[in-house]
């Protein structure tokens, strides 16, 4: 039988290991941590995200777990909309956001007779032309026909196949944050719970999770600002936050009191740069694959990172249905990069532009920002993110 590897537990991890165990392949899935553990934030599922979901797993049950996301617009700090909120037209999947814990279970659930080792982290990989690949802690060495290298930013796998591409600091950072719904703030009339706000330099948004999440709803919000990530305690950051956003529209300022310490998710950004040359390599009868953070970290302002991870393991399963080692996987491995590298390397070009939206800073960069704001974005999310433009699972 067909061996592989899925290094890391992530996301991107357990989707491929799920895929490709589906597909005839025995797998092993590896996991430094020493359990399977979603971070205790959200995620946004664009209609691509969904799509390469319901591909991977069409009983995994997403649209329970998921909340259908109501465009709330974009605004300045003193509330002005920069971009009123719009009526989605269009067939396909509607964007949605889910717990992220949710996934996760949802996701671990689909793994059927995948083998799963914890605390197992990898410090050598093997990538050689004459054998199969294999990845080692230092005491246990596993080999297989087919190696996925899912294991983030800092990738192992990556650094032995393409070690140009490299993690660099994005210039701001982030932090997350998922208010319970029995915590959430009661607003006035025609306030609105969801929505995107832009100042200099700072960020801000919030969405709502909607009442059938897990059960529990709440509303998941992402503040970023300009600089590191900070040392401080989390206390300490959640009241920095609460300065820095002070006097914002309503409910910026609600949510961030509704916020407790331990809620909060702090992060510094950080993105590839390069993008790897490639994303499957031949390895000896074998091929070497990336997906996830490890192909193609980069900063969330398109919230697209997650939804790009499930589109590589849809496309990774597609290709390697039936593969056999030798040179039908090596060629599916080729298959692979062809198919993924573009479309990242598009995304991440979009990512960037609106990058410069989001840090924009100084009086003339935030009116050229705000004119330029109310055509581009809707434009360049609906070329990047509609699913009748964008992307669908293959055949």
């Amino acid at each position: 039988m067909r061996t592989a590897v899925v290094v890391g537990a992530g996301t991107a991890g357990l989707a491929a290991a799920g895929a490709l165990s589906r597909s005839g392949w025995r797998v092993t899935l590896l996991e430094r941590s020493e359990r399977i553990a979603a971070p205790p934030t959200a995620v946004v599922l664009w209609p691509n995200g969904l799509r390469a979901l319901q591909s991977l797993d069409p009983d995994g049950g997403w649209t329970a777990i998921a909340a259908p996301m109501p465009d709330g617009g974009v605004r300045r700090p003193d509330g002005q909309w920069l971009v009123a909120p719009r009526t989605r037209t269009g067939t396909g999947p509607a964007p949605a956001a889910a717990h992220l814990e949710d996934v996760y279970d949802a996701l671990v659930a689909g793994l059927g007779d995948v083998e799963v080792r914890t605390g197992f982290e990898a410090t050598t990989v093997r990538t050689g032309l004459r054998s199969r690949p294999a990845v080692s802690d230092g005491h246990t060495t596993i080999e297989a026909d087919l190696l996925v290298g899912a294991d983030g930013i800092d990738s192992r796998v990556r650094a032995a196949v393409a070690p140009e591409s490299v993690a660099i600091g994005s210039g701001f950072a982030a932090w997350q944050a998922v208010i319970p719904g029995f915590r959430v703030p009661d607003l006035d009339a025609g306030q609105c719970l969801g929505g995107e706000t832009l100042g200099a330099g700072y960020r801000f948004v919030a969405i709502p999770l909607g009442e059938h999440a897990a059960g529990r709803g709440g509303v998941y919000w992402v503040a970023t600002a300009a600089g590191a990530a900070r040392p401080e305690s989390a206390a300490t950051q959640l009241t920095l936050l609460r300065r820095w956003f002070a006097g914002w529209h309503d409910p910026v300022g609600a949510l961030l009191d509704a916020t407790r310490p331990e809620d909060l998710v702090p992060q510094g950004v950080r993105e590839l740069r390069p993008l790897p040359r490639a994303y499957g390599f031949a390895a000896g009868p074998g091929a070497v694959v990336l997906i996830g953070d490890a192909a193609h970290a980069m900063p969330h302002h398109l919230g697209q990172g997650a939804c790009l991870a499930f589109e590589d393991a849809a496309t990774l399963r597609s290709v390697m249905a039936e593969a056999e080692p030798g040179a039908a996987l090596n060629a599916a491995a080729e298959t692979y990069s062809r198919l993924r590298r573009p479309r990242t390397a598009t995304v991440v070009r979009q990512n960037r532009r609106m990058s410069a939206v989001v840090q924009a800073r100084g009086r003339l960069a935030l009116r050229a920002r705000d004119a330029a704001l109310n055509h581009m974005r809707p434009r360049m999310l609906a070329r990047s993110l509609d699913p009748s433009h964008d992307w669908t699972p293959p055949e």
